[in-house]
C-alpha cells in the first residue's frame, strides 16, 4: 500500500521524467537586419512558403558527414524550417528593398505586385564547418513587370565549433540573408 508521501514522490518523479523528455534544446537563427539596400521594381512582394528537401522539412538540424551521409545532429530548430525561412526572407526583403513584403497568404488589398517562390535543394551543415543553402528562386509579376528566375548556391562558414547548433543556426541566418540580397539584386 502506497502512503501519501510515497505517492507524492512517485508523482514528482513522473513529472520530472516528463519534463526531461520535453526539454529538448531548440535553436533559432538570430535576427540580424541586412545592411544592403537595393531598389525593387515591385512596390509589394508576396513570399510563397519555401519548399525544402524531405530531410529538411522536419525540426531536426541536419549535418552531412565526411562520408556523404545526411543525419540529424540531435538538437532541433526552434520552428519548422520552411516557416522560419519564409518569415526571414519576407523580413529581410522588406528591409533590403523597402517594399511592402509579406509571407503567403497575402494579408493586404490589392494583390501584391509580384510573388517570390524559393525552392531549396540543399539546407544543411557539413562536417567541414560550412552551412550550405542551394536551390532556385522565381519572381512572378502579378500584371506587367519582368519575370525572373535564378539559381543560388550559398556557403557560409560555421563560426566556432562546427558541431554547435547555435553556430549552425547563426550560419543559416547569414545564408538566408545572402539569399534575400541575391534575389533583390538579380530578380527584383
Amino acid at each position: 500500500m502506497m502512503t501519501h508521501v510515497t505517492r507524492r514522490l512517485a508523482a514528482l518523479g513522473l513529472m520530472a521524467a516528463l519534463a526531461a523528455c520535453s526539454s529538448e534544446a531548440r535553436f533559432a537563427s538570430p535576427v540580424i537586419p541586412p545592411e544592403a539596400r537595393i531598389n525593387s521594381s515591385f512596390p509589394s512582394l508576396e513570399i510563397a512558403q519555401v519548399t525544402l528537401p524531405s530531410y529538411a522539412e522536419a525540426e531536426d538540424i541536419y549535418v552531412r558527414g565526411t562520408d556523404g551521409a545526411i543525419s540529424p545532429a540531435g538538437p532541433l530548430w526552434a520552428d519548422l524550417p520552411a516557416r522560419s525561412i519564409t518569415l526571414q526572407l519576407a523580413r529581410d526583403l522588406g528591409t533590403i528593398t523597402n517594399a511592402t513584403v509579406a509571407p503567403e497568404p497575402w494579408p493586404f488589398r490589392p494583390f501584391p505586385a509580384a510573388t517570390v517562390d524559393v525552392r531549396i535543394e540543399e539546407l544543411l551543415a557539413t562536417a567541414e564547418g560550412i552551412f550550405r543553402l542551394s536551390g532556385q528562386y522565381f519572381v512572378a509579376p502579378e500584371a506587367g513587370g519582368r519575370a525572373a528566375s535564378g539559381q543560388f548556391a550559398i556557403e557560409e562558414t560555421i563560426v566556432g565549433d562546427p558541431g554547435s547548433a547555435s553556430a549552425i543556426a547563426a550560419a543559416r541566418g547569414r545564408a538566408v540573408t545572402r539569399l534575400a540580397e541575391q534575389i533583390a539584386r538579380d530578380g527584383l
